[in-house]
């Protein structure tokens, strides 16, 4: 059998695309998400290879499904070669003052929660397993660096993401887990269409900006998941490249 590799938020846009791009390399896929349909679109979206992907509703915030999404990769496949925590929502756009504990919540629950719930059963397997080991790519985003206004629990989540990439692949090493963060500006896909009409900017301006298309995310998540676990992409970042990130705008 060749590598396994599972996807959270596999229904749609990054995810989607990823779970295609390591299908036509060969890998053995675990679809995740919340919505069954969707996922079942995707493998349909594969093709021929579609047959290597295995449909598992779960929701990354849930103890209890975690350990069932695991549960079930472990009885189709034996073991997993990679995981790509991609789950997430952006949340309410909303100044700080006028967030409620429950939007703050919703994120934290699925950002970062269910990224530490999906780990921490990646390890349990990949550590039992022979042999040994194996990679765990964390989706990042250049809001792990520089937010946008109106963006406090996403941005949050995704600081404290970079922390644990840096646990994980720490506390990895003796068990031949590797563990990176892919970082990511404007990928066209249905979180980033509001960038055609202008989003708000730090000087309090609206501004169209440009978007990067989806497939150059899923190359760079093939290269980061095809090296031998000698070697890591410690932190990757792929973004437009006339987005407003670098420098002063």
């Amino acid at each position: 059998m060749g590598k396994v590799a599972m996807v959270t938020g596999a229904g749609s846009g990054i995810g989607r695309q990823a779970a295609l791009a390591l299908l036509h390399e060969g890998y053995a896929v675990v679809l995740a998400g919340r919505r069954r349909q969707a996922l079942a679109a995707t493998a349909a979206a594969a093709g021929a290879v579609g047959s290597r992907a295995l449909v598992v509703a779960a929701d990354v915030s849930r103890p209890a499904s975690v350990r069932a999404l695991f549960a079930r990769t472990r009885s189709a496949f034996g073991r997993l070669d990679v995981l790509f925590n991609n789950a997430g929502v952006f949340g309410t756009a909303a100044p700080l003052e006028k967030l409620t504990p429950r939007q703050w919540q919703q994120v934290v629950d699925i950002n970062l929660t269910g990224t530490f719930l999906c780990t921490r059963e990646a390890f349990r397997l990949m550590k039992a397993q022979r042999p040994r080991g194996g990679r765990i790519i964390n989706n990042g985003s250049l809001s792990a660096y520089s937010p946008r206004p109106d963006s406090v629990p996403y941005t949050a989540t995704k600081h404290a993401i970079v922390g644990l990439t840096k646990a994980t692949a720490l506390d990895g090493r003796k068990y031949d887990i590797a563990c990176g963060q892919i970082d990511i500006g404007n990928a066209a896909t249905h979180m980033t269409r509001a960038m055609k009409k202008g989003v708000a900017q730090a000087d309090g301006s609206r501004r169209i900006e440009p978007t990067l298309e989806v497939e150059h995310v899923a190359r760079a998540i093939v290269y980061m998941a095809s090296l031998p676990l000698d070697a890591n992409v410690q932190f990757l970042t792929v973004m437009a490249t006339k987005m407003p990130f670098v420098g002063r705008g």
